[in-house]
């Protein structure tokens, strides 16, 4: 299946995130703030970031934009995973360059779906 860069700071999130993925047969890579991510992201080439938005030193939506600017990652399909669940955080997701938003706690099926999503849009391309 793909391999997907958890960028997530909450040891608890990134644990149910990484069983329940890897048991559908993705690979989970992890970072645990946004630097991090960027550099994950550039050295391992995920498939898919599901990005945190809250995280220590830069947040989400930064690393979103960094890793976008970049000319080796500016491809890369990022879905912003978050607990900010207003409409204005899921605009400014979106603005950020994020593909698609999904809300803390996680509905899984949901975001399973959009990850497909993504994933089958990316193989197509």
């Amino acid at each position: 299946m793909a391999r997907i860069l958890v960028v997530e700071d909450n040891e608890m999130n990134l644990d149910v995130l990484k069983r329940r993925l890897e048991r559908i047969g993705h690979v989970v890579l992890h970072a645990e703030d946004g630097l991090r991510g960027i550099e994950m992201a550039t050295a391992e080439g995920p498939d898919l970031v599901l990005m945190d938005i809250s995280l220590p030193g830069i947040d989400g939506w930064e690393a979103t934009r960094r890793l976008l600017a970049d000319p080796r990652t500016t491809d890369l399909p990022i879905i912003a995973l978050t607990a900010h669940a207003m409409a204005e955080d899921r605009a400014k997701s979106l603005a950020a360059g994020c593909i698609d938003y999904d809300t803390k706690p996680v509905d899984f099926a949901r975001l399973v779906a959009k990850i497909n999503r993504v994933l089958a849009v990316e193989i197509r391309a």
